[in-house]
């Protein structure tokens, strides 16, 4: 991960300094909606997944063009693992960090000093299990949850509106979707049991930024 983030930073820079435009920084917080996916081979339906939880973030970001920059930002998510099965659930501590890159593609301020912004790029996402390991698991026929971290590959897409505060300070909402394979290294399956492939973090946030 600090290979990753170091690559990141030097290509951030090195992109910022050919073009030598606006600077922005900032930070967010909001929370984190996870997808379930579906549990098969066990008894009865059931799922596999992540509870809600806190997000806190900050990014870098550069102007490349008028309607054209890139962004650099790390989050952090709570995101408790969970196993369901009617009526019953199983649930450990957990929490992951996201490192991504994003194009970001903007319109011009209007007169009401809004802007709006799309955003898509790519990072990775490294889960966390963080709980007590013990002898016996409430629904260990579907998954045993594991103290130990993964790294997964991301795609990360999404979008937000910037509200200026002043000439230099702004008010930002926006919303992330971070895509990755589901990581059956934190939640495992046991022999015969199969989980869905992909997870989807949907993380709205609110936040300051400031352009320098």
């Amino acid at each position: 991960m600090k290979t990753l983030l170091r690559s990141i930073l030097v290509l951030t820079a090195g992109a910022a300094a050919s073009f030598a435009q606006q600077w922005e920084f900032g930070g967010a917080a909001g929370a984190g909606f996870l997808n379930s996916v579906p549990v098969s081979g066990g008894i009865g339906s059931a799922t596999a997944g992540f509870q809600t939880g806190a997000a806190f973030g900050g990014y870098v970001g550069y102007s490349q063009y008028k309607h054209i920059g890139g962004e650099l930002r790390y989050a952090y998510l709570e995101s408790n693992l969970s196993l369901k099965s009617g009526g019953s659930q199983a649930t450990f501590s957990g929490m992951s960090h996201v490192v991504h890159y994003d194009l970001i593609l903007k319109t011009t301020r209007n007169a009401g000093k809004v802007q709006l912004f799309a955003a898509v790029g790519g990072g990775m996402k490294v889960f966390r299990g963080t709980g007590k390991e013990a002898a016996y698991q409430p629904l260990s026929q579907l998954g045993y949850f594991t103290k130990t971290q993964t790294m997964k590959p991301m795609a990360s897409v999404g979008g937000g509106v910037k509200f200026a505060l002043t000439k230099k300070v702004f008010l930002r909402t926006e919303f992330r979707d971070y895509i990755t394979a589901f990581p059956k290294e934190i939640i495992t399956p046991p022999a015969g049991v199969k989980y869905g492939t992909l997870l989807h973090d949907l993380v709205p946030m609110v936040g300051i930024g400031v352009v320098m």
